[in-house]
């Protein structure tokens, strides 16, 4: 079973419809032994990174995500998903994300006529062999909505970057950990290969 961890954040239901197109059983669920005993588990979500922190502590998520995540059971962290598997975010200065990967959510810099957010198709540029892009070919687009970007400490996790205004680390992968700042769930094709090779790690 695949858990989609609900911390109501927007957008869960779209990617739910994305896993059982692939033929894959999902559940939204913020039950802690439904999540602790899933095959692979989800964090998707838009929204604000400060609430996000706040929901997830409400329901008492922390210590499970934290726990599926070190116990080695495959993890996707999509949009805000990703964002909040980092230390922290310029849209919320001083609240702590999940520091389960270390750098910095940053405010895209505006100029060149480019609107904020970032919303609409762009390509990506792969970088090793990130096994989310595993028959996926360089330079496909793929869907974003965001106005904060991923800025990782560690680079050799990064394993997809898009440019608007700045380097967008867009895909990261470290161990069992695979997150995305754009949505594979609202990207076509190319995107719904993208989590079948995740629900198939």
């Amino acid at each position: 079973m695949i858990a989609i961890i609900d911390y109501d954040a927007g957008n869960i239901k779209s990617v739910e419809k994305a896993v059982h197109f692939l033929g894959y059983e999902a559940k939204i669920t913020r039950d802690s032994r439904e999540i602790l005993g899933a095959d692979h588990v989800i964090l998707p979500g838009v929204g604000a990174f400060s609430s996000a922190m706040d929901k997830l502590k409400e329901y008492d998520l922390i210590p499970v995500i934290k726990e599926v995540t070190d116990k080695g059971t495959p993890f996707l962290g999509i949009c805000l998903g990703l964002q909040l598997l980092y230390e922290s975010s310029e849209e919320s200065p001083g609240v702590e994300g999940l520091s389960i990967l270390k750098g910095q959510v940053k405010k895209i810099p505006e100029g060149n006529g480019l609107k904020i957010p970032h919303m609409g198709w762009n390509s990506l540029s792969l970088k090793g062999d990130g096994r989310l892009f595993k028959g996926v070919s360089e330079g496909s687009y793929v869907y974003f909505v965001h106005s904060y970007y991923l800025k990782a400490k560690e680079e050799d996790t990064v394993k997809a970057v898009c440019d608007y205004n700045v380097t967008i680390h867009a895909s990261v992968e470290k161990d069992n950990i695979f997150a995305c700042q754009f949505h594979p769930e609202k990207s076509s094709e190319t995107g719904l290969k993208m989590l079948k090779n995740f629900l198939e790690i």
